[in-house]
C-alpha cells in the first residue's frame, strides 16, 4: 500500500492574516493570489520508508463553476526544493520523518476562484483541502495592484462607507455599511459571479483572472437581467417592498437574495446599485470606491445636449421620459491596469450598474477608464460616450406655452457633471474628483476635448446602424439685456422657513414691462417632479438700466408636508418680457440637509465589555412627529438591526433612547441611526468611536 495522510492544516489563522482576510473568516483558507501561504501535511508512516514514491509526488489544484467537469480549470506542479513565483509552486520548508510543511504559490494571474488541493504520490490523488483565492491588490505582479497603504485599506478593507447624495450646492453624507466580509459573503460573492458569467454567456473560467471580465460579469447581475438582485422601482412607489432610502446596508439586500432563491430584491436606486457593487467587488479584491456626480445627463444616447421642458409658471414638466437631467447619479470606480489598452487607460475605471439604454437594449455601462472620459476619448471600451455625454452634455430650457409651442429660455442653460465627489482616504471628509473627468469649465483644454469627442462620436454614428443623433449644443442667440439672478440658502435645517432673493437686472436701455412667476417645486432626485408646493405672481415696471430686488419668505409649513425620499426641492423663477415675449429663468436646487438625531458614546468602550449608547431625538416641528421607529444598525457593536418604537415625540420636545451594546470587535467602529416617522422619512445619523481591545 501506498503513503497515506494523517491529517492536513491549513494554517489558517496565519495564512488569513498574511493575506488581509482575517476578517472574512478565520475558519477557512482565503488567500490572495501572487503570495506565498503555508500548509502542514502530516503522513501515516515516516517518509523515509517510501522514498522512490516521494520523488514523484505532486500537488494538484482545481477551479471552476463545477469541479470535476470539463470546464474547470486543474494545474499539477511538483513539490520541489524552490518555489517559481510565476506560477503555481510548492516547496519543502521543514520536514522531519512523518510530516512536511509546505510553501505553495499562486501566480499573480491565477484565476479567482473556489479551489481544491489534492497531493499525488503515485496512486489516485488524495483531498487535502478547500481554499479560496482572491485578487491581490498587494501584490506589484497582480493588475489589481496599488501602491497606497491607506488606499488599499480604504478601498478593500474598510467596511464603513460615506455615499453622497443632496443637490450640488448642499452634499448630503450618507452612511452605508458594504459589510464586504460579514458570514457567507464570499460565498454570496461567487453565485453572483457565476450567475453573471452564465447570462453573459462566458463559459470559460480562466476569464475570471482579468478583472474586467469580473466587474461585467458582476455589474450585470444588479440591476440588468433575470436573476438581477435589485428591482427598480419609480420613486415613491414603494409597494410591497423596501424604499431605496430605508436601506442602511449590503448585507440585508444580498441575504435576502439568496434566501428567495435568487427573486429581485424591491427595491434599489443608483446609489443602492452602486453600493452593493462596490461590497461585492471589494470582497473579491478589487479596489473600488462609490461616486457621486452632480446635475447628470441620464439616457442621452451620447448625444451631447439635453433637453428640460417648463410650463409658463416655472412648473417643470417630464415631456421626455428617458432622457432627463438628474440632480444627483451614484457609480462605482474601480482600480486596476487596463492590459486590453494602452498604459494610459490604467487606473480608476468608472462602472455604472444603473440601466442606460443602449442601442440594443437596456444594460450597465463600463469598465470605462476614467482617464479616457477626461481626454474625450469615446471609441475606448467600455462604454466612455455614455459617461463623456452624461457629465458635458448641456442642458437647454424650453418653455411650453399654451398654444403647444415652445420657446426657449434664457439664462436656463445648465452645465452637466458638476462636483464630483467620492469619500475621501482614511477620514469622513468628501474629496472632490472633478478633476478627474473634467477639464475646467471654459478653458481651452476643454473646448479640445468637446471638440474632438464630437469628432469620434459623429464617426461612430456613421460607422454603427444606430440612428443616434449627436449635435454640437448650438448657444442660443441670448438678448443678453436682462438678467435674473435666484438665491437662496442651498441647504435648510429641518423646519427652516425658505427666503429667497431675486435680482432683476435691466440692460435694455429702456423701460420694461415685465410679469414674474416664482414658484417652489419638490423633486426626485431623478428630475421628475413630486408636486409644485407654491407659487406666486408679481407684476412690475422696469426702469432702464436698474435693478429690481424681491424677497420672499415660504413657511415651512406650505412645503414640509411633500418633501420625497431624497429632500430636494427646485426654485424657478420665470420673467417674462411683455414687450418682445421673451422669457428668463433661472433656478436654484436646495436640500434639506439636517438630521434630528444626535448619537454619543460612553467614553473608552472596550472589547466584550458592555455599555450604553444615547441616541437623542429632537423635534425642530411646530408640531408632534407620530409614529416615530428609529432603525440602529453597527457592525461589531451591535448584532443585526434593532428596531426602536418611540410612538410621537412633541414639539419642539427631545427624547432619549438608550442602546445596550458589548463591542465584539476592537477598532473604528460605527453606529448608524434611521428615522422614519409619518412627516419624515429615513433621516439617518452616524457616528463613529474607536474600541479597544481586550
Amino acid at each position: 500500500t501506498g503513503l497515506s495522510i494523517q491529517k492536513c492544516d491549513f494554517m489558517i489563522p496565519e495564512n488569513n492574516k498574511n493575506h488581509h482576510t482575517e476578517e472574512i473568516s478565520t475558519g477557512r483558507l482565503i488567500v490572495r493570489r501572487g503570495q506565498p501561504f503555508t500548509i502542514t501535511v502530516s503522513f501515516s508512516a515516516p517518509i523515509h520508508n517510501y522514498l522512490q514514491q516521494m520523488k514523484k509526488t505532486f500537488l494538484i489544484v482545481q477551479t471552476g463553476p463545477h469541479s470535476s467537469r470539463p470546464d474547470e480549470i486543474q494545474t499539477e506542479f511538483p513539490i520541489s526544493s524552490l518555489g517559481d513565483q510565476k506560477q503555481w509552486s510548492a516547496a519543502v520548508e521543514e520536514q522531519d520523518p512523518n510530516f512536511w510543511s509546505l510553501c505553495l504559490n499562486s501566480p499573480a494571474n491565477a484565476p479567482i476562484g473556489q479551489y481544491t488541493l489534492l497531493l499525488r504520490a503515485s496512486k489516485s490523488p488524495q483531498f487535502l483541502g478547500n481554499f479560496t483565492l482572491l485578487f491581490n491588490p498587494w501584490c506589484r505582479d497582480d493588475v489589481v495592484f496599488l501602491a497606497n497603504e491607506a488606499q488599499r485599506q480604504e478601498y478593500i478593507l474598510n467596511q464603513d462607507g460615506i455615499i453622497y447624495q443632496g443637490a450640488e450646492n448642499a452634499i448630503l453624507a450618507q452612511p452605508w455599511d458594504f459589510s464586504q466580509f460579514e458570514e457567507d459573503m464570499v460565498d454570496i460573492c461567487f453565485i453572483l459571479l457565476a450567475l453573471g458569467e452564465h447570462l453573459q454567456r462566458e463559459k470559460d473560467p480562466a476569464q475570471r483572472k482579468n478583472p474586467v471580465h469580473v466587474c461585467r460579469a458582476v455589474a450585470a447581475m444588479l440591476n440588468c437581467n433575470e436573476f438581477r438582485i435589485l428591482t427598480e422601482c419609480e420613486p415613491g412607489q414603494h409597494n410591497n417592498g423596501t424604499p431605496p432610502s430605508k436601506w442602511l446596508g449590503s448585507s440585508p439586500i444580498l441575504q435576502q437574495w439568496i434566501a428567495s432563491k435568487f427573486q429581485p430584491v424591491r427595491y434599489g436606486r443608483c446609489w443602492v446599485f452602486a453600493a452593493v457593487l462596490c461590497s461585492v467587488l471589494r470582497c473579491l479584491g478589487i479596489p473600488t470606491r462609490v461616486v457621486t456626480g452632480f446635475t447628470w445627463a441620464h439616457n442621452t444616447k451620447s448625444s451631447l445636449s439635453v433637453d428640460e421642458y417648463y410650463d409658463e409658471d416655472g412648473t417643470l414638466l417630464t415631456q421626455d421620459k428617458s432622457a432627463r437631467v438628474w440632480t444627483f447619479h451614484v457609480w462605482n470606480e474601480c482600480w486596476m491596469a487596463r492590459t486590453d489598452l494602452p498604459p494610459e487607460y490604467s487606473g480608476w475605471q468608472a462602472l455604472d450598474a444603473t440601466c442606460q439604454e443602449k442601442s440594443k437594449d437596456l444594460s450597465f455601462c463600463g469598465p470605462a477608464p476614467v482617464h479616457a472620459i477626461k481626454e474625450g476619448d469615446t471609441q475606448v471600451d467600455y462604454d466612455v460616450c455614455y459617461f463623456f455625454a452624461a457629465i458635458n452634455a448641456k442642458c437647454h430650457v424650453w418653455i411650453h406655452k399654451a398654444d403647444d409651442t415652445l420657446k426657449p429660455a434664457f439664462g436656463g442653460t445648465k452645465y452637466t457633471g458638476n462636483n464630483i465627489s467620492t469619500k475621501s482616504v482614511g477620514s469622513e471628509r468628501c474629496e472632490d474628483i472633478t478633476q478627474n473627468y473634467k477639464y475646467p469649465e471654459g478653458s481651452l483644454q476643454e473646448k479640445k476635448v468637446l471638440e474632438k469627442a464630437y469628432r469620434n462620436m459623429k464617426e461612430l454614428e456613421a460607422t454603427s446602424s444606430s440612428t443616434q443623433f449627436i449635435s454640437i449644443p448650438t448657444a442660443l442667440e441670448e438678448p443678453v439685456n436682462i438678467y435674473i439672478h435666484l438665491q437662496s440658502s442651498s441647504s435648510l435645517q429641518l423646519g427652516q422657513d425658505i427666503t429667497l432673493s431675486i435680482e432683476v437686472f435691466n440692460h435694455s436701455g429702456r423701460e420694461k414691462v415685465t410679469h414674474l412667476v416664482v414658484g417652489i417645486q419638490a423633486l426626485h432626485y431623478n428630475g421628475v417632479p413630486i408636486a409644485q408646493l407654491w407659487k406666486e405672481e408679481f407684476h412690475f415696471n422696469l426702469q432702464s438700466d436698474s435693478v429690481n430686488n424681491l424677497q420672499v419668505s415660504v413657511p415651512y409649513t406650505w412645503f414640509g408636508k411633500e418633501l420625497g425620499e431624497n429632500h430636494l426641492l427646485r426654485l424657478t423663477a420665470v420673467l417674462r418680457d411683455e414687450d418682445s415675449s421673451y422669457v428668463y429663468l433661472a433656478q436654484e436646487e436646495i436640500s434639506i440637509c439636517d438630521c434630528p438625531l444626535t448619537i454619543e458614546f460612553p467614553e473608552n468602550m472596550v472589547q466584550y465589555e458592555p455599555g450604553t449608547a444615547k441616541i437623542s431625538l429632537q423635534n425642530p416641528l411646530m408640531e408632534p412627529l407620530e409614529q416615530c421607529v428609529i432603525a440602529v444598525a453597527g457592525q461589531g457593536l451591535i448584532y443585526r438591526q434593532r428596531n426602536y418604537r418611540l410612538g410621537s415625540v412633541q414639539a419642539k420636545s427631545t427624547q432619549e433612547l438608550q442602546i445596550p451594546l458589548t463591542p465584539t470587535r476592537a477598532g473604528s467602529r460605527r453606529l448608524t441611526a434611521r428615522l422614519t416617522c409619518l412627516q419624515l422619512q429615513n433621516l439617518k445619523s452616524y457616528r463613529t468611536t474607536n474600541i479597544a481591545a481586550a
